[in-house]
């Protein structure tokens, strides 16, 4: 006998921020689109694919934190960050150089202000 199973429509994570504002700004100045955001929780979408940016820190759990971003041109992402940060104003996030990694994608390797790692990967 076969048993039905609820279906899922959408799947999003529960990010941290340890300063919301800041976080969220950064994002949409990367380019993600605000969707909607209150006092402490923010919905930004990004390739079809949404997060909440939440007003909750735990320096922990932000540091061990990771965001895979599948792309089609890891260089042009480095780029994209690199001008921003050159900027100044987002001091605590950084960026590094695209590297091929062993299992065969290009990854851009970018710290958000909180400590969150985001991969952009190009797969080649």
């Amino acid at each position: 006998m076969s048993v039905s199973r609820p279906i899922a429509t959408d799947l999003k994570v529960f990010t941290p921020t340890r300063d919301f504002n800041e976080s969220l700004q950064f994002y949409t100045t990367l380019g993600w689109q605000l969707n909607w955001q209150d006092a402490g929780l923010a919905e930004i979408e990004l390739a079809g694919t949404r997060l909440y940016l939440q007003n909750y820190y735990t320096k922990e759990w932000a540091e061990n934190f990771m965001i895979y971003v599948s792309v089609d041109d890891a260089q042009a992402w480095y780029d994209h960050v690199h001008t921003i940060l050159q900027k100044g104003e987002f001091i605590s996030a950084r960026v590094e150089p695209p590297k091929k990694e062993s299992y065969g994608a290009i990854v851009t390797y970018m710290w958000d202000p909180c400590g969150i790692l985001v991969h952009f990967a190009q797969q080649v």
